[in-house]
């Protein structure tokens, strides 16, 4: 049930020569210029989709790996290095004047994928300016978190510990951002500038990956066959999880004030779809112990939070076991026909139709033999949810070496 949402690593930059924007005062410092935007690159031909290296030559040059995913990953794990103790020695640099003018012709230049209409210009996407190096840091580090997350959706079907793990070490990288690289950016930053350059949405994004991250755990869980009733609990952990970065988002709405609205569609999706399934094992636990009216009442309330999500959805059959404002509150709109929709449309199918065919044994059941009255929805148990996940901090590179400019 783990639902895909790719648009975090949809991002594109223009190219950046740092040997013609800053004035190296020895060799050393000129030749480290040059491999850092070597570097960057390698890193820009591959996410703009503009590289004419085969294949056979880009596995070659990763030391065999064919993933694009990981080689990207290991494009930038080796520019962050370089650009890290760049940015340090920048930083120190800040008020001189040469500095200012060097890194303002670099012409720093990210697209936002999560940004809402202010993301796309009129022959494609918008490219947002930020004269400071700490934002080539921060969207470095925002596309390695993006990337991190899209290895593990690559994995994830084959080694479920290691995608956890990866969904895991996204979260440091996005608590990092919120915690270290992008409060000290918020002074350079223009009027009309990205989402992603925010602490906020960097929070967002950290908790998006725990919950995933939960999600893969389940996952495991459910194949090595756990209890209903702790599985119920580490499914409801994923919806705590996305329900605590839908509040963050409504409380940070003056930060956040163009964001993607598949942003928030992905949240309000995968979280109903994750309380369905905890409310199916939970359903389960009740027909044990014959308490079949529970177990009813359950299923049909799962199904008022499931139905309304799906396309072409008529209410007509069931909106007499509910009431209005019930119905009303658990409205939401559609996804956007997207290369996500198809998958998240499956995961809904496949959803609804488990819910269907359970709800119809139950009732069966329950009609004719347990005669069990159906509790109201203010009756029926609570749900509890478990949270075992963290954020693997993420490291710095560490490396340390000096540039010498001449100022």
């Amino acid at each position: 049930m783990l639902l895909h949402f790719r648009d975090p690593a949809k991002l594109r930059t223009k190219t950046i020569l740092y040997e013609e924007s800053f004035y190296a005062r020895d060799s050393g410092t000129l030749e480290q210029l040059k491999e850092l935007s070597s570097r960057r690159q390698a890193i820009q031909d591959s996410i703009n989709g503009i590289s004419t290296i085969t294949p056979v030559i880009a596995r070659e040059m990763a030391g065999g790996i064919t993933s694009p995913v990981l080689q990207d990953l290991q494009k930038i794990e080796r520019y962050l290095p370089l650009l890290e103790n760049l940015v340090t020695c920048v930083v120190e640099k800040k008020q001189n004047r040469n500095v200012i003018q060097w890194t303002s012709q670099l012409a720093i230049r990210w697209t936002s994928p999560l940004s809402g209409q202010s993301g796309r210009g009129l022959k494609g996407p918008r490219y947002f300016q930020v004269d400071d190096m700490r934002y080539e840091l921060g969207m470095t580090l925002n596309l390695y978190g993006a990337l991190l997350r899209e290895r593990a959706l690559e994995v994830v079907c084959t080694d479920k510990a290691e995608a956890a793990t990866l969904f895991r070490r996204a979260s440091g990288v996005y608590v990092h951002l919120a915690k270290n690289v992008l409060p000290p950016l918020k002074a350079s930053l223009p009027p009309e500038s990205c989402p992603e350059v925010t602490p906020t949405l960097a929070s967002i994004m950290s908790i998006i990956c725990l919950a995933e991250a939960q999600a893969v755990t389940v996952k495991k869980a459910e194949e090595k066959a756990a209890s209903g009733s702790l599985l119920a609990k580490l499914h409801y952990g994923v919806v705590q999880f996305l329900d605590e970065a839908e509040l963050f988002m409504k409380e940070s709405c003056a930060d956040l004030n163009d964001i993607s609205g598949k942003l928030k569609k992905f949240i309000r999706i995968a979280s109903v779809l994750h309380e369905s399934r905890s409310q199916r094992y939970i359903a389960a636990e009740y027909t044990k112990i014959e308490r079949f009216g529970v177990a009813v009442g359950v299923l049909r309330y799962s199904l008022t939070r499931v139905l309304p999500l799906r396309p072409g959805f008529q209410w007509k059959s069931y909106r007499k076991f509910f009431p209005t404002v019930l119905y009303e509150l658990t409205s939401c709109l559609v996804p956007e026909q997207t290369s996500d929709h198809e998958k998240w449309r499956l995961s809904f199918q496949r959803e609804q139709d488990d819910l269907q065919n359970m709800l119809r044994k139950c009732e069966n059941e329950n009609e004719f033999i347990w005669h069990e009255k159906t509790p109201d929805v203010d009756e029926l148990p609570t749900l509890e949810g478990t949270r075992i996940v963290q954020p693997i901090p993420y490291k710095s590179f560490g490396l340390d070496r000096e540039f010498v400019f001449v100022t």
